[in-house]
C-alpha cells in the first residue's frame, strides 16, 4: 500500500477474510496471475495441512473451493491493475504491473 500511495495510485482494498471471493473471482485472479490454485495458497496455514491440500489428486476446482472455504489460505496481498496482477511479496513486485 505504501508504494501505491507514494505513487498517488487510488486503490480499492478487499478484505477477503471478511468477504471471501467466489469461484469466478478466484479463477479470474489465477488467470491474471498466470498460476495454478496451489501456487496461490499459503501452505504453512493449518487448513492446508488439515485438509491434505498437498494431495496431487485434488482437482483445480477442489483447491479453489478450499480457498473459498478457508480464505486464510489465499496468499496476500494480490494487486490487480487492469489486466495485470501480482502477489505483492516482496512489495516491490507491485512496480512490475504499474
Amino acid at each position: 500500500m505504501g508504494i501505491l500511495n507514494d505513487k498517488g495510485i487510488e486503490t480499492t482494498v478487499i478484505e477477503y477474510l471478511n468477504t471471501p471471493p467466489d469461484s469466478a473471482e478466484l479463477n479470474e485472479v489465477l488467470e491474471l496471475l498466470g498460476i495454478e490454485p496451489r501456487e496461490l495458497m499459503r501452505k504453512h496455514e493449518a487448513p492446508y495441512k488439515e485438509n491434505n491440500l498437498d494431495n496431487p489428486e485434488l482437482s483445480r476446482e477442489q483447491l479453489i473451493q478450499a480457498m473459498i472455504d478457508n480464505p486464510i489460505l489465499i496468499e496476500r496481498p494480490i494487486i490487480i491493475n487492469g489486466n495485470k496482477a501480482t502477489i505483492g511479496r516482496p512489495p516491490e513486485k507491485v512496480l512490475d504491473i504499474l
